[in-house]
């Protein structure tokens, strides 16, 4: 017995993963009385007065390469690509000469070429055609649109600290009929985790939540978070907060346990209508994973395996997430 409890010792100290206990879904703690409507639409309201500086991602950094790539953000439809010394140009899609959709070009040498009649883009000013401010921080692709904004501009997005040191990122995109508010609201509600997400997520719980006051600190405007990621059995135990830097912007931090500094960025970017008449909005959400264990830095020669597999856990995360903002504009807009 002394042999097998420093054992179990040796591993807790080795290893960040635990057994979880067999624990049927309709046994877990209820916390709807915590998840009170009042405090989520306050802070839902905090953030949406923070600015943004009329930033928009739009795709994740590494999916624009040696060909054109078309997004639409706010009801403008864009293109982007590398220039010649591989920084990322973004301007609108539609070629000045006769409407072309630039997007279905193709780029020699970093010029973007139009495929109707042959006029050549390098990323500057062509025949009326300007480029929009873009910013790529190595992970995603921004572009700032001060029409769809009307927002006081910044030179740079707002973002979130990541973590220092070696990291492996993932990104993953899903699109939903509904505004970005509904996805931020999503988040600014810890409490459904475990009951909506048991595959991902088990004992929940929330370890403080700001108060319901519009006027509160943004240094005091987190949700602290016990939780324990699921990997089938085993589980690993964290605490994170759950910040919101602007308004289209979620942030969860793990402060404490394995993976300290690692965040998940969820950025809700408006498309513009549908053809229905009703909001879209893309769900723009970046992994950014690291460790501290010496080991780690390992992994990023199994980040062609690692990264496909942290994609497939947030997409199916947020398939049920989306349809829970969809719901919320859905009720919403009935009223």
């Amino acid at each position: 017995m002394k042999v097998f409890s420093e054992l179990r010792a040796r591993v807790a100290k080795t290893s960040p993963f635990e057994v979880l206990p067999r624990t049927p879904w309709s046994g877990q703690v209820p916390t709807y009385a915590d998840a009170e409507p009042a405090v989520i639409n306050t802070a839902l309201r905090r953030c949406r007065r923070r600015p943004s500086g009329n930033w928009y991602a739009f795709a994740a950094s590494d999916r624009i390469g040696a060909r054109p790539v078309s997004a639409t953000v706010g009801g403008v439809e864009l293109v982007a690509w590398r220039t010649a010394d591989g920084s990322l140009a973004v301007g609108p899609a539609a070629c000045p000469h006769l409407g072309a959709d630039l997007s279905t070009g193709s780029v020699d040498c970093g010029v973007l070429i139009c495929p109707w009649h042959g006029l050549r883009f390098d990323g500057g000013r062509t025949w009326g055609w300007r480029p929009l401010p873009a910013h790529d921080d190595g992970v995603l692709a921004w572009v700032r649109l001060d029409r769809v904004g009307g927002e006081t501009p910044t030179d740079t997005p707002i973002l979130p600290k990541r973590p220092d040191g070696v990291q492996i990122s993932a990104v993953t995109r899903l699109d939903g009929t509904c505004e970005p508010a509904d996805v931020i609201a999503n988040r600014l509600d810890p409490w459904h985790g475990a009951w909506f997400h048991p595959y991902s997520f088990a004992r929940l719980e929330v370890l403080s939540a700001p108060p319901a006051d519009d006027e509160l600190a943004e240094d005091d405007d987190r949700f602290l978070v016990a939780v324990t990621f699921h990997i089938g059995r085993l589980g690993v135990p964290v605490i994170a907060e759950f910040t919101a830097p602007e308004p289209r912007t979620i942030v969860m931090r793990i402060v404490d346990g394995e993976g300290a500094g690692s965040v998940v960025e969820t950025h809700a970017t408006p498309l513009g209508p549908g053809a229905d008449g009703h909001p879209r909005t893309a769900v723009i959400e970046a992994v950014i994973a690291h460790s501290d264990r010496p080991g780690f830095v390992h992994a990023l020669r199994g980040a062609p395996l690692i990264t496909p597999l942290m994609r497939s856990a947030a997409t199916r995360l947020w398939r049920d997430d989306l349809a829970y903002a969809e719901r919320l504009y859905r009720l919403r807009a009935q009223a």
